[in-house]
């Protein structure tokens, strides 16, 4: 079904699957002070159906940030720490001889869970990010000769500390694109920390579920119904060309600093964070400024800096800061063409 054929949302259920998307955000800072980013970013990858990749110094809370959202949400949660020692059978399970039936049998790994915690990600060596690839891609487990769904929703939330070198391994680029967004985290503001300080000497508040996993499914069917204008869908695609040849945008003295722009993906992920992030703000309809506001976490990771940049010490965040303040916003006025669509909709012989 096309995109001007979809049934669009009614303003109403959108206000609604706000506000249980609210309560579910008020439910996760009972323990989680804070880093309003990061939350926000991973109730958007919950309705798009994407993956999140969070990097951050030790000690800033982002386990305990996944594991409260898995505990809101009444979905099956498990924690899997990478280290190098790692083997894919021990992430995606593997098939063990019975003696007494002389066959083989299927013991499924920790994969199999709605919300999996790769926790140190880039502790795991190449085999284990090869291993993961056909779980975040496709939702599903080979083993053997036999393929196996996962469960759904199935959601990846990596971290990884950029401090230690020690025992690490870059992630593949191909793995590193799996994930729909990359988000950065930074140290609390001072009356931020002592309120952590504050909650872990005495108690934590107990986190009630409060979205069931059918209502989390019907609000990521809504969030694909989510209007989309084609200016919308145009910006994000000059986003993401804009950082494989800057020059389109006017900063043509950028284009030395990178050797590989955004994929493809990177258009898909923006469009449907955008979708989802419609959503979260109550709207039926995505704007640009969702394009754009989703656009550092989407296009961060998936920019390759050249040898020039890294022998001028050039940030890449700053190059793609400015890639994104130089790619003009179209001016989209949502209003009349989607009245006209609802129109039609509701009347069909006019």
């Amino acid at each position: 079904m096309s995109e001007a054929q979809k049934p669009l949302l009614e303003p109403q259920a959108v206000m609604e699957a706000a506000a249980k998307l609210r309560t579910l955000l008020l439910e996760v800072k009972k323990v989680i002070v804070g880093q309003d980013l990061m939350l926000e970013r991973m109730l958007v990858a919950l309705l798009a159906r994407g993956h999140v990749l969070i990097e951050g110094v030790p000690g800033l809370a982002k386990t305990l940030a996944i594991k409260t959202l898995a505990e809101a949400i009444g979905a099956s949660f498990k924690r899997i720490q990478f280290t190098p020692d790692l083997v894919p059978a021990d992430l995606l399970g593997t098939r063990i001889y019975n003696p007494k039936e002389a066959t083989f049998e299927v013991e499924l790994g920790p994969i199999f869970a709605n919300l999996i915690l790769a926790d140190e990600i880039n502790r795991a060596p190449a085999k284990i990010q090869s291993a993961l690839l056909e779980a975040m891609q496709e939702r599903q487990v080979t083993i053997g000769h036999q393929t196996y769904r996962l469960p759904d929703p199935f959601l990846v939330l990596a971290t990884q500390n950029p401090i230690e070198s020690e025992g690490t391994y870059f992630l593949p680029e191909a793995q590193v694109d799996r994930f729909m967004f990359k988000v950065w985290l930074d140290y609390p503001a001072f009356y931020e920390e002592m309120t952590v300080v504050e909650r872990v000497s005495s108690k934590f508040e107990p986190v009630e579920v409060v979205l069931s996993g059918d209502e989390l499914r019907e609000l990521q069917a809504m969030a694909d119904r989510v209007h989309v204008h084609p200016a919308v869908t145009e910006y994000a695609v000059r986003l993401t060309r804009a950082t494989r040849d800057p020059g389109e945008v006017g900063l043509a003295q950028l284009k030395k600093y990178i050797s590989y722009g955004g994929s493809p993906r990177a258009s898909v992920n923006l469009i449907l964070g955008a979708k989802a992030l419609a959503i979260v703000r109550g709207r039926e309809y995505a704007l640009p400024e969702d394009v754009r506001d989703l656009a550092p976490e989407v296009l961060r990771h998936r920019i390759i800096p050249s040898y020039e940049a890294l022998a001028d010490e050039v940030r890449l965040e700053e190059v793609l800061q400015k890639i994104i303040a130089a790619t003009p916003l179209p001016k989209v006025h949502l209003g009349d063409p989607y009245r006209e669509a609802r129109s039609s909709l509701e009347n069909p012989s006019a």
